[in-house]
């Protein structure tokens, strides 16, 4: 049998650290683009450095005229004409990588079928806005005009690597890093006890490589994750025990303020109103019953961040110090030296 060909847009981010291994350990020549360098102990990947939205670069690609395209590429609206019509039209399998977060909060559990923000939101300035939730959503729509036969849409919820550790809206720096480095994290009160779902990018990544080129896939849309689900203040516990992250919930617009004190900025807000506020248990059974994998096998969320946060750096905090790159870190000390909680 012809060995398959496997293009992976985007293949050192968090879910694709975990996916090239898979791809190759299942046989499939990969070619793995990135703008990182990375090596790799598999004589059947190629790692190329390039930038995949370099439309000279992307065509030279697809003269190749892979298999199977797993795209984690981000595209905004006005890349969406172009980029998927491209791949969609040069290649195999498609695998688009939209996000859970473009379900809107009418429904619980969420399912694939739930209705999305795009559709039925709320907020008439977030549908015509190009947040993430929106821009994904249109993706979504540009894909289905393609036959059913050539693409698969995955939207995974929040998902856990290496350096990605997520609470409410923050990520590694803010968490882990600030945890680290001996310092509080300034959480929103108003999250506390909203359900969350966190996904390890080692499940994530298994699910993709089980839909890829899966006839059960085709034409499809799947939820990738766990159906495990915890409050944010469950989660901020979780933390707190496996590398001593010390949680300080306030009101989520002084919480705001730390991100970004621009008031018209909304894509921190959307993103906290409009996913981390909104209960987001998932019913992940469409992508079990697909993939064949079972709930119980997958990664527990502690056992996951423990594990992860287990390879971070011990110095990680001290290193965003020096670094230059630390506005939101500088702003959150200055705040609970303000509130006298530093």
């Amino acid at each position: 049998m012809k060995q398959k060909k496997v293009l992976v847009l985007g293949a050192t981010g968090a879910m694709g650290k975990y996916l090239i291994p898979y791809l190759a350990e299942a046989g499939y020549f990969v070619d793995a683009v990135s703008l990182d360098d990375a090596g790799s102990a598999f004589p059947n990947v190629r790692h190329i450095k390039a930038n995949a939205k370099d439309k000279t670069v992307l065509k030279q690609l697809l003269e190749v005229h892979y298999d199977g395209i797993v795209d984690f590429m981000i595209y905004t609206s006005s890349d969406l004409a172009y980029y998927p019509a491209l791949l969609l039209s040069n290649g195999g399998h498609y695998i688009f990588l939209s996000s859970y977060r473009v379900y809107d909060d009418k429904e619980h559990p969420v399912r694939e079928t739930s209705p999305r923000l795009l559709d039925t939101g709320d907020s008439i300035l977030l549908r015509n806005s190009d947040d993430y939730s929106i821009y994904k959503a249109r993706g979504e729509n540009v894909i289905r005009t393609f036959p059913r036969d050539r693409w698969t849409i995955i939207r995974p919820a929040i998902t856990y690597s290496l350096m990605r550790y997520q609470l409410v809206t923050l990520e590694a720096p803010l968490t882990v890093g600030r945890a680290l480095a001996g310092r509080k994290v300034v959480v929103p009160e108003q999250a506390r006890n909203v359900q969350a779902t966190m996904s390890w990018a080692g499940d994530v990544a298994k699910m993709i490589l089980l839909l890829l080129f899966n006839e059960k896939a085709l034409g499809e849309t799947f939820s990738v994750c766990t159906a495990e689900h915890h409050t944010w203040g469950e989660i901020a516990d979780f933390y707190k025990d496996i590398c001593g992250l010390e949680a300080v919930w306030v009101d989520k617009e002084d919480f705001l303020r730390i991100l970004n004190d621009d008031p018209f900025y909304n894509l921190a807000r959307w993103q906290l109103d409009f996913d981390r506020l909104f209960d987001r248990v998932m019913d992940n059974s469409k992508v079990l019953a697909a993939t064949g994998m079972k709930q119980k096998d997958l990664m527990k969320l502690y056992d996951g961040l423990k594990y992860e946060i287990g390879r971070c750096p011990d110095d990680y905090g001290e290193s965003l110090l020096r670094s230059g790159n630390a506005a939101s870190f500088l702003r959150m000390d200055d705040y609970l030296k303000e509130k006298g909680l530093f």
